[in-house]
């Protein structure tokens, strides 16, 4: 055990972190186009119409993608939180700041395509159903872990305020996964099981299940991206820093 945290430690570390990082970005970045691009033919050209609601289902291949990953991102900001408490490691107080702006992105594209998508089901955009609030108060989370580390003028103090607003908010999450359980909600159930039982055909479940691959690919790609720019900006003193700038130059 003692091994593996210090394993953990040294890959972490900001010039190990830097070396590493970069060809994760570009290769994870350059399959989350491939992906999208498969993804996108799959949904918008190949999968047949709903037979209830006609073509304006595909909304579905932004929707669910991109709803998953507003959970997603706020649990792992969750981990990398108490990560950040519990060990004060220096990367994963970077990774809850860099984490949220994109987590927020997913959480607002949820709501829109989720308001487009009510419409022409519900017969309004908005409605105060217990799936929808959840995902706001969520868009509301993340906006607040993004103030209150940029209220504070030392990133570690800020960096460790977003980790326990993170931890406190990560409760909201199961409320938004069970909400269509434990209420009457206008915001049908799952359709969709990893472990069987779908209910969506195989002709239209497959372009979901790759998008939802580029997404998280491309999460990747920009939290390595926002995270080597802040370790940067942080480490900057530092003789590695100088030396990535000089390269980099």
């Amino acid at each position: 055990m003692n091994k593996f945290w210090i394993w953990l430690n040294q890959l972490g570390s900001p010039p190990n972190f830097w070396a590493w990082s970069q060809p994760w970005l570009r290769g994870c970045l350059a399959l989350a186009f491939i992906t999208l691009g498969i993804g996108l033919y799959g949904g918008l050209v190949m999968a047949p119409a709903d037979y209830l609601q006609g073509e304006s289902f595909r909304i579905i291949y932004i929707h669910v993608p991109s709803a998953w990953m507003s959970l997603f991102v706020f649990v792992f900001m969750a981990i990398q939180g108490a990560a950040a408490l519990i060990w004060r490691i220096k990367l994963c107080e970077i990774f809850v700041v860099a984490a949220a702006p994109t987590g927020a992105v997913f959480t607002a594209v949820t709501l829109i395509t989720g308001m487009l998508w009510g419409k022409p089901t519900w017969g309004t955009y908005w409605s105060w159903d217990a799936r929808l609030t959840s995902e706001l108060v969520l868009l509301f989370l993340y906006l607040g872990i993004i103030a209150l580390y940029h209220s504070y003028s030392e990133h570690r103090a800020g960096a460790r305020a977003a980790s326990i607003l993170a931890l406190i908010g990560v409760v909201n999450v199961p409320i938004i996964h069970y909400s269509v359980v434990w209420w009457n909600t206008l915001h049908q159930g799952s359709t969709i099981s990893l472990t069987g039982g779908s209910k969506m055909h195989i002709s239209m479940l497959w372009p979901l299940l790759v998008l939802t691959l580029a997404t998280k690919l491309y999460w990747i790609a920009v939290l390595l991206f926002k995270s080597r720019v802040l370790m940067l900006k942080l480490e900057r003193s530092k003789t590695w820093a100088r030396n990535a700038l000089a390269t980099n130059v």
